[in-house]
């Protein structure tokens, strides 16, 4: 898997294989395209936080990284360090741009990520934008970026009910080789926020320990190990 500039790596079950489709199939299947290349110019996904939106963007880096040059940056996480993350970035052929909202208003950061998508769209290059509102409602200083933005596919994609993040995290639990029974996720849901962000945080947990102990996630087994987690804390 590419590792790009600045130390940003892709966590391995950022996949496509890993998200529930649930009712984004149509954004996903777009996706696809684009990381396979069959699909270049700019694609937008908004929607709030733990809709996806990041997993998404880094399965489309790792799909597109076995074929051609592909990048994935966040910018909430790097922009504090300067304009100068975007150098080289040019270069690629499929990027993943990261919490735009973050830069919208900040003229400089605009006319910079302005420049780059022209760079990026002259050269055929496929580029995939993420915020939680669509570009139409984000404040810009430069409108041209905005109105360039708007001119993309532009996809808001829809949180998961209840019923669909227990698909969900029986999916990724399934592709680690561990089984989430029905009990188990009742037990989770009524201690834990229901945003997927923090229900895969949990689950990342619970297979390390699960795996180091050779343990099935039932009730008393995470019971076990969120107290010695806390133990630790202390």
């Amino acid at each position: 898997m590419r590792q790009i500039p600045l130390g940003v790596r892709l966590p391995d079950r950022a996949l496509f294989a890993s998200f529930l489709p649930a009712r984004n199939t149509q954004p996903l299947e777009h996706l696809r395209q684009v990381a396979l290349g069959t699909r270049s110019g700019l694609t937008w996904l908004c929607g709030p936080a733990g809709c996806g939106k990041t997993h998404l963007l880094q399965a489309v880096c790792a799909a597109a990284a076995e074929r051609s040059r592909a990048g994935y940056v966040p910018l909430g996480a790097v922009a504090p360090l300067g304009l100068g993350v975007l150098d080289g970035l040019p270069q690629l052929e499929c990027l993943c741009l990261d919490d735009v909202d973050r830069i919208a208003g900040q003229g400089e950061w605009e006319h910079a990520i302005f420049a780059l998508l022209s760079e990026l769209e002259d050269g055929g290059g496929r580029l995939v934008l993420a915020a939680r509102s669509p570009p139409a409602l984000l404040g810009w200083a430069l409108p041209d970026l905005g109105s360039r933005c708007a001119a993309g596919a532009v996809f808001q994609l829809r949180v998961l009910d209840e019923g669909e993040q227990y698909a969900a995290l029986q999916l990724r639990a399934r592709l680690r080789g561990l089984e989430l029974p029905p009990e188990t996720w009742q037990w989770l849901r009524r201690r834990f926020p229901r945003d997927m962000r923090t229900l895969y945080e949990v689950l990342d947990r619970l297979d390390e320990a699960a795996l180091a102990a050779q343990r099935r996630l039932t009730v008393p087994f995470i019971r076990e190990v969120l107290r010695a987690a806390r133990t630790r804390a202390d």
